[in-house]
């Protein structure tokens, strides 16, 4: 199973973007529906920490520091995990990852600019 992240880029404070993961390989199938799936993020200097959740049954979870501007979802018909991000800040600013179960995408790059 390959989880293949994607979306990020430069963006300005205060304007969103949405990131994408896409799952592939021969076991893929469903990984990011009928398991739990998450978004993590390392940012310079510090260790990765959950952005959101996801369960197997659609219930979105996030970090108390996370609501409120990011939002979970997925696309059961491509198999396709998405964090929207609005509102963002400079502290923002990290490495993206997206996970199901013991995989990991290779991280998408945010950068945030004041």
């Amino acid at each position: 199973v390959q989880l293949q992240a994607s979306g990020g880029g430069l963006v300005q404070a205060g304007g969103s973007l949405r990131l994408s993961c896409a799952a592939s390989g021969t076991a893929s199938r469903n990984i990011l529906i009928i398991y739990d799936s998450a978004w993590y993020r390392q940012r310079p200097g510090s260790g990765r920490e959950l952005v959101a959740r996801i369960t197997a049954a659609g219930t979105p979870f996030y970090p108390n520091s996370m609501r409120g501007r990011f939002a979970i979802t997925r696309d059961a018909a491509t198999n396709t995990l998405f964090l929207h991000m609005n509102s963002l800040e400079v502290d923002d600013t990290a490495v993206y990852y997206c996970n199901s179960q013991s995989h990991w995408g290779q991280g998408t790059l945010v950068t945030v600019s004041s």
